[in-house]
């Protein structure tokens, strides 16, 4: 497969003609959406999910179909069968990709603020995008999409979740909040500026692309 990075969470994996879209928020540009054949979503965060843009993309393309939470499904009501809910332990196959679930809530903001639903998706048991959580799969994850900044995270529990999940390759995904700066400290912070671990970490430029 190829893998793709749009702007911020979202990313697109492709294989031959069949185009599988992940989280594509209010950060990621139109083109993101262009040919998808099958789309996943996490979570319900804007930055994730733009309701009236999957809207469009339904009844733009009738043979579009959409995997995600039962909160995300709930914000997409009217929108008919094309709208798959699903939930930890469940697997499906999504534009001939096959999927696995992990996961059931986002990360903690604020003990004030609610938590929601999150699902993150293991895609042919190759790429895994936890969305806003730090789920650890009970399988190896061989190229794991590290969300590197949130407003739930720190950089010592990233660390420690890179160390959990032991993928043999770390994305960075979740980083469109930061600056070159901001980019290049923690990118050190997770290698040889850090305590140590033990996944090879690297960031792509949105519409870089790599095999996976």
């Amino acid at each position: 497969m190829q893998l793709t990075k749009h702007g911020h969470a979202c990313v697109v994996l492709t294989d031959q003609d069949r185009r599988l879209l992940i989280d594509p928020g209010a950060f990621t540009a139109d083109d993101a959406w262009a040919g998808a054949s099958a789309l996943l979503v996490t979570h319900e965060h804007m930055d994730h999910l733009v309701p009236d843009r999957v809207r469009a993309a339904l009844d733009a393309d009738p043979a579009l179909e959409v995997w995600t939470n039962s909160s995300v499904a709930a914000l997409l009501e009217g929108a008919g069968p094309r709208v798959h809910v699903v939930g930890a332990g469940d697997t499906f196959t999504a534009a001939g990709f096959d999927v696995s679930v992990h996961g059931e809530w986002h990360a903690v903001i604020h003990p004030e603020l609610p938590v929601v639903r999150n699902v993150g998706f293991l895609v042919e048991g190759t790429v895994f995008h936890p969305g806003d959580a730090l789920t650890v799969p009970e399988v190896a994850v061989p190229t794991l999409l590290l969300p590197a900044h949130a407003p739930w995270s720190k950089t010592s529990e990233l660390i420690d979740y890179l160390r959990a999940v032991q993928a043999q390759r770390a994305l960075a995904v979740h980083d469109g909040l930061l600056n070159d700066t901001g980019q290049g400290l923690l990118s050190g912070l997770f290698g040889a500026r850090g305590p140590g671990q033990p996944t090879p970490y690297e960031r792509l430029a949105p519409g870089e692309t790599a095999e996976v």
